[in-house]
C-alpha cells in the first residue's frame, strides 16, 4: 500500500482525507504519518506535504483553491504583478474556514478543488479580478509555453464579458517576454500597427517593426544580466542602422514601470517616420 505522502505527491501536494481513504488509508494511518512529519494536517479532513507551497496551503485552510495571479505564477505563467494576498476560489457556493485572515475569496461559478486552480480558471479569474493587461500578458505566456491550446480559448472566451473578447483575438503564441506582450497591447490601443517577429537579413529576428523602418525591441528581465547579450544587441542595432532602420530598445523596468516615457519615445519616432516617408 502506498503512503499518504506518496499519494499527495501525485495530487498536487494536498488532498482531502476522503480521497486518501480510497487508497486504503485509514484515519489511524494518517495520524501516524502526521506524527512522523511525513504529512501535515491542514484542517479537519485535509492533508498536505510539508513542502507544499504556503499559498496553496493557505487557500486550502480558507476552504478552496489558490487562484488569480499567484496561482498563475505557480503554474509558471508570466504575470504583471503578484497578488498582495492569496486569492481563493471557493466555487459558487463555498464557504470560508479562515477567520480574520488576509485571503481574498472569489465565488465564481464552478467546482473549486483543493490545490491550484487550473490555468483556464485562474486566467478567467485574473481577468475579472486584475483587468485586461494582466489577463492578456498571462494568456500570451500560457500560449507560448503550450500550457493552453487554441481550443481552450473558446472556453475562456465564453466565460469573460463580450467587451473583453478582443483580447483573445489579439493574443499570439510567439511573444518572447511579458514586456513584449504589454508593449503590443498598449500600442494596439494607440492604433499603432505592428509587424511581429520579423526576420531581417544581417540583423536577425526582431520583436516588432513599425512602418517598415522602425524596430522595437522589448527585453525581458533576464536579457540585461549578460554582458554578451548586451554586446549582441548593440551589434544587431548597428546592422539595422546600416539598412536604414531606427531601433528603439526598452528593458523590463521601462515597459512595466515607466510606460509614459516609452510611449512618448515610440510616438515621437512614429511621427518622424511618417514625416520622412
Amino acid at each position: 500500500m502506498h503512503s499518504a505522502a506518496f499519494i499527495l505527491t501525485h495530487h498536487g501536494g494536498i488532498a482531502r482525507g476522503v480521497l486518501l481513504s480510497r487508497f486504503g488509508l485509514t484515519r489511524r494511518m494518517l495520524r501516524a504519518e502526521v506524527a512522523s512529519g511525513a504529512i501535515v494536517r491542514v484542517r479537519q479532513g485535509v492533508y498536505a506535504l510539508p513542502t507544499t507551497a504556503r499559498d496553496i496551503v493557505a487557500a486550502a485552510e480558507h476552504g478552496g483553491s489558490l487562484t488569480c495571479r499567484r496561482a498563475l505564477r505557480l503554474h509558471g505563467i508570466w504575470v504583471l504583478d503578484d497578488d498582495a494576498n492569496p486569492h481563493v476560489w471557493l466555487g459558487g457556493h463555498g464557504r470560508p474556514h479562515h477567520q480574520d485572515c488576509t485571503c481574498v475569496g472569489h465565488y465564481y461559478d464552478g467546482r473549486a478543488v483543493l490545490g491550484l486552480a487550473p490555468i483556464e480558471d485562474a486566467l478567467v479569474h485574473a481577468y475579472h479580478c486584475s483587468g485586461a493587461e494582466t489577463f492578456f500578458a498571462a494568456l500570451v505566456s500560457a500560449l507560448l509555453q503550450g500550457k493552453i491550446r487554441r481550443r481552450a480559448l473558446a472556453r475562456i472566451r465564453a466565460r469573460i464579458p463580450s467587451n473583453g473578447r478582443w483580447l483573445i483575438d489579439l493574443a499570439r503564441d510567439d511573444a518572447d517576454s511579458g514586456p513584449e506582450s504589454l508593449l503590443r497591447l498598449r500600442l494596439h490601443l494607440l492604433d499603432i500597427t505592428l509587424d511581429c517577429q520579423i526576420d531581417i537579413p544581417t540583423v536577425g529576428r526582431v520583436d516588432f517593426v513599425i512602418g517598415g523602418r522602425l524596430i522595437l525591441e522589448a527585453d525581458g528581465r533576464e536579457n540585461h544580466e549578460s554582458d554578451q547579450k548586451r554586446h549582441s544587441d548593440r551589434v544587431r542595432d548597428a546592422a539595422a542602422s546600416v539598412l536604414g532602420y531606427e531601433t528603439l530598445r526598452f528593458d523590463y523596468a521601462q515597459v512595466v514601470h515607466g510606460w509614459p516615457a516609452v510611449e512618448a519615445a515610440i510616438v515621437a519616432a512614429v511621427v518622424r517616420l511618417r514625416e520622412r516617408f
